[in-house]
């Protein structure tokens, strides 16, 4: 009798599903949920278990609000047509899921359209605390709850926005040289909102408890219990001049977050975000990190104005 073969696995770095789709340039794919393995399923059981006694503590409340009603499974990863089933009636977003990076400019327009690029591997199960790149929990578990509050999931439709606005003002700009040094200025302005807001963002509730509601605070065992507790964070109101100015890394906890009073107020600095764009005033942030890639450059620049 034929015996069960388990299946290889959609593990970060290691899932040949996705290697054949990148090696054909499939950017947008399909989840092939049969392929996951019961040690990917091990994985975000753990992920999963460890993480809700903080995100009790430490969550906004939408967060805490909607994770009840999402009702993700613990014991398994997720269909992101599941997920899409709850999101998308609430605030039109959709888990859209991806072989890999995507560029800059076709990420933010993704996000203008309601749609976000999903990781659909997950870590391995012998590194559970860190993880260099995205996976599905981080997307699934970071980011969803968030897309279902309107005023958030308008922020990132606004932030879009601010990607077209790059595009076609820097393809006014006749020489090359200027063209390519304000793109990559504004690029990294727009790298460092979404860092210390989509990403690492804290809020103030009222009643004054401090709050995380970024992904990559919501998806971290150890830093979302440091970013609240810990002395050695400094944690300022959020100050625009100071978020486009400050570089970050991504190999170690953050030590400088900013605190936002609501998701109006986020949606309202993503206004200011464009307006000082339109202005010139993201032409020449400091320098340091993130560096801007090749691609991420060339996404921008291959838009052909509206």
């Amino acid at each position: 009798m034929a015996t069960a073969v388990e299946p290889v696995g959609l593990t970060t770095t290691k899932a040949p599903f996705i290697e054949a789709a990148q090696h054909r340039g499939e950017l947008y794919i399909t989840q092939p949920y049969e392929l996951y393995s019961q040690e990917n399923h091990d994985t975000w059981a753990r992920l999963y278990g460890r993480m809700l006694e903080r995100w009790e503590r430490y969550a906004n409340r939408h967060y805490l609000e909607v994770l009840q009603t999402l009702q993700l499974d613990p014991t398994r990863v997720p269909r992101l047509e599941d997920v899409n089933k709850f999101m998308s009636p609430l605030t039109g977003f959709r888990a859209k899921p991806v072989s890999g990076y995507v560029p800059a400019f076709r990420f933010f327009d993704c996000l203008r359209n309601r749609e976000f690029p999903t990781t659909i591997t997950i870590r391995d199960g012998q590194t559970i605390d860190y993880l260099p790149e995205p996976d599905i929990f981080h997307d699934i578990a970071g980011h969803v709850p968030m897309h279902t509050d309107r005023a958030f999931a308008d922020t990132l439709v606004r932030f879009g926005d601010c990607a077209h606005v790059a595009a076609d003002r820097v393809q006014s700009i006749a020489d090359e040289h200027e063209r390519l040094t304000t793109l990559t200025s504004i690029q990294k302005a727009m790298a460092r909102f979404f860092w210390f807001t989509i990403e690492f963002g804290l809020m103030q509730q009222p009643g004054g408890k401090l709050t995380a509601y970024g992904s990559g605070l919501l998806s971290s065992y150890g830093e979302l219990a440091h970013c609240i507790e810990s002395p050695a964070v400094q944690r300022f109101p959020f100050q625009l001049e100071w978020v486009i100015n400050q570089y970050f890394e991504i190999d170690h906890y953050q030590p400088l977050l900013f605190v936002v009073e609501s998701f109006d107020h986020l949606f309202e600095e993503v206004g200011r975000l464009e307006q000082w764009m339109k202005d010139g005033r993201l032409d020449n942030v400091s320098p340091g990190e993130p560096e801007m890639s090749e691609a991420d450059l060339k996404s921008f620049l291959e838009h052909a104005p509206a």
